[in-house]
């Protein structure tokens, strides 16, 4: 720092603003003082820095997938949100879903020195009592029910399952069928739980829930089923892959969408609006979940205390053309 100060012109305390991007300096010096950073190969030492400011401004995700639409755009939210505040992301995607991995993945991340760990994962994995974070790092959840112990940041699963039933009930659907997430997953339990008490408060008949895998195919599979229900009206999937692939089953089953069955979706991915026919689904505010978890994290980070609680981001409905009123005599 000294030798890039002396080739600069400058002290050594605006190299030191320059470097961890500071204002304050004006652009004719910073452009001095980073030529002069070039031209000596000068890097500021990242781990001198933790030294001094107790922080090593990275944040650690833990993930089991990236093969979920969810899971991935959180993480590109988390991402950008952590980038605009000064802070670097380090991934440790999770082989396994068992609390072993996820021991294994607490300590990986105590190694690489993070200061905030955002697990995107489900809450039992968190419940072992060996499973204990690096010192003076701090946890944020997403998608879980684990309020009493993290701050958690989740969509609101049971406000928008809610508003899908609600709006097919409102076409004049007699019931809706559910193609339901994995059991194991917390969304999905979310989703499917309202649907049911949605259908049970108006007083209508719950027909048995069918199991998918978030995956079109999955969504396939249960669409030819419900392609041989004669009083299958409505389909609430509980999420837009799998609405896709209940869609496909549907089409070469010869029932039309939405003349005989009315299909609705849950996060209303970006090609929803390209299925035929475009699909109606319920829209999550992924950048804002990402947001909200780094907000939450930087939040411990610079207070030095932790975090309870449960933040619900809303979700609304997206009315394309793939849900309408029941054809005549079955309303």
């Amino acid at each position: 720092m000294i030798d890039v100060a002396r080739l600069a012109g400058v002290s050594g305390q605006t190299v030191s603003r320059v470097s961890n991007g500071f204002p304050g300096v004006t652009e004719e010096t910073r452009a001095r003082v980073l030529e002069a950073m070039t031209e000596l190969g000068y890097r500021p030492n990242s781990a001198a820095r933790a030294m001094r400011r107790g922080e090593f401004r990275t944040i650690g995700v833990v993930t089991f997938t990236l093969s979920t639409t969810g899971n991935v755009h959180t993480l590109d939210a988390i991402a950008r949100s952590a980038a605009q505040e000064g802070y670097a992301v380090t991934l440790l995607p999770v082989a396994v879903p068992t609390q072993d991995e996820v021991r294994g993945a607490f300590s990986r991340l105590g190694e690489l020195a993070v200061d905030a760990i955002i697990a995107i994962m489900e809450v039992h994995l968190l419940d072992a009592s060996s499973l204990v974070p690096p010192p003076n790092v701090r946890i944020v959840v997403a998608d879980s029910h684990a309020g009493d112990r993290y701050s958690v940041v989740d969509t609101d699963q049971v406000g928008g399952a809610r508003t899908a039933v609600d709006h097919l009930l409102a076409l004049g659907h007699r019931t809706v069928w559910h193609v339901a997430g994995p059991e194991e997953s917390f969304a999905a339990q979310g989703r499917e739980g309202a649907w049911r008490a949605t259908l049970e408060a108006a007083g209508r008949e719950v027909p048995t829930a069918l199991r998918g895998d978030w995956t079109a195919e999955s969504g396939y599979r249960a669409g030819l089923l419900l392609a041989e229900q004669p009083d299958c009206t409505a389909v609430f999937a509980a999420n837009d892959q799998m609405a896709l692939g209940v869609m496909r089953a549907l089409h070469e089953k010869g029932r039309s969408i939405p003349g005989d069955v009315s299909v609705i979706g849950f996060d209303d991915i970006p090609d929803a609006s390209s299925f035929f026919p475009p699909l109606t689904t319920i829209h999550q505010d992924f950048d804002q979940v990402g947001q909200l978890l780094v907000e939450s994290a930087l939040r411990q980070i610079r207070t030095g205390s932790g975090e309870q609680g449960t933040t619900l981001v809303p979700t609304h409905l997206v009315v394309r053309e793939s849900t309408g009123a029941p054809s005549a005599g079955r309303s």
